[in-house]
């Protein structure tokens, strides 16, 4: 695992949990972070780092403990649950990144294949 790139999405994530409660004035607004914007941009970041990487679930690990602290921050502990949505859906974003990336990207060491002529004993 490239640590690099790994604090890189994960410095956004970290920014993203503890900068955008703060446009929070309202249920709505808050309701609208919780279930739209926060998990859009762990999807996107966990598949963006999934097609430059491999499968590593240890950065959904990470995307759940940095999302716990603003649990008592921001919120209160109903929040607690999205931690748990946070890191799922952390997971799908992950795993599709590593399938595009299989299917039409590069591997980890820049090697550019297509798994599926591979596959069918085309290569």
């Amino acid at each position: 695992m490239k640590i690099k790139k790994l604090w890189s999405f994960l410095l956004i994530i970290a920014i993203s949990f503890y900068l955008v409660p703060l446009m929070i004035k309202d249920t709505g607004i808050g309701m609208l972070v919780l279930l739209v914007v926060l998990p859009i941009i762990s999807f996107i970041c966990s598949m963006i780092y999934g097609m430059g990487n491999t499968f590593h679930p240890l950065f959904s690990l990470c995307v759940v403990l940095l999302y716990i602290p603003t649990v008592f921050l921001y919120y209160n502990s109903s929040a607690m649950i999205y931690a748990l949505i946070y890191g799922l859906l952390s997971l799908t974003g992950l795993y599709i990144g590593t399938l595009v990336s299989r299917k039409y990207g590069k591997t980890d060491d820049g090697k550019r294949e297509d798994y599926r002529k591979k596959s069918e004993g085309i290569l």
